[in-house]
């Protein structure tokens, strides 16, 4: 009797211990979803400005038990394959326009704006001209290849005065909506990662604020024309669904959205990104 009772007892704390999994184990098969003390979290970004502001908050999010690991990426497309792939755990480099569209085009992936941080003015640059009225005839104009951004760079070039869209013209605009091209712009559409170093090569050029301050421009000092502050481009951190109030992506947000976060943009990229928190 009682060899049979401790048989069910040891079978019993067995479970019990199985069921918690040690507390080490991913939830729902992803990298570091638990909610023990030790978590680890895994951001894909793109280098600036997001993993820089990833970098400021590692020390506030391993106070709170949180490893935050930021993985660097130089496109706009694997991010969100790899944060669907369960490669990563959020991803920091796009505003919802671009998550709206890329939705679209891979409607079996499931992801969604956990919050917003920050707005990055996009951006007219040139290394021939220092005017945007001294943009010559016929001259050539490259802008990024992908729908969003491309329409939110002729949006600004109709905006500068430099092309005319049709009414009613949005975010989804391409270069078939130009109603009016007096200057005869040749229009090149490129890779947004690669645009500036299209300055060569171009008269213009229509960069997104991240690559350009890769290359060391900045919006303030160096474009000849950008979106004001109110753009509604507002740059977020993108989950998988379902997984927006997991613990982890919380503290997240707590410490991108905080005074220190806030300082930081303001001092470190003076007026070229703007918190939107």
């Amino acid at each position: 009797m009682k060899k049979s009772f401790f048989a069910m007892l040891g079978l019993a704390v067995s479970l019990v211990f199985t069921g918690c999994g040690g507390g080490d184990n991913p939830v729902d098969g992803g990298p570091g979803l638990g909610t023990n003390p030790n978590s680890k979290i895994k951001v894909g970004a793109t280098p600036v400005p997001h993993a820089e502001l990833l970098a400021e908050i590692k020390s506030d999010l391993q106070a709170e038990g949180i490893t935050l690991e930021i993985v660097e990426f130089n496109d706009y497309v694997q991010p969100n394959i790899a944060l669907n792939d369960r490669e990563l755990d959020a991803n920091f480099f796009q505003h919802e326009p671009y998550l709206d569209d890329f939705m679209k085009e891979h409607s079996e992936m499931k992801l969604k704006n956990a919050g917003g941080v920050h707005v990055e003015p996009m951006g007219i640059y040139s290394s021939k001209i220092k005017k945007i009225e001294d943009v010559p005839f016929g001259g050539k104009v490259s802008i990024p290849n992908d729908p969003t951004n491309g329409g939110r760079a002729l949006l600004l070039l109709d905006k500068a005065g430099l092309i005319t869209l049709r009414e009613g013209a949005d975010t989804s605009a391409t270069v078939q909506d130009i109603i009016s091209n007096n200057n005869n712009l040749q229009i090149q559409e490129i890779e947004a990662a690669q645009l500036p170093r299209t300055l060569d090569d171009v008269d213009i050029a229509v960069i997104n604020t991240n690559f350009a301050m890769n290359a060391n421009l900045n919006p303030v000092d160096d474009a000849l024309f950008t979106e004001d502050k109110t753009s509604p481009y507002v740059n977020i951190i993108v989950v998988r669904n379902g997984e927006e109030n997991r613990p982890e992506i919380q503290e997240l947000l707590k410490a991108l959205h905080s005074e220190k976060i806030k300082n930081f943009i303001k001092e470190k990229y003076k007026g070229a990104i703007v918190p939107a928190f």
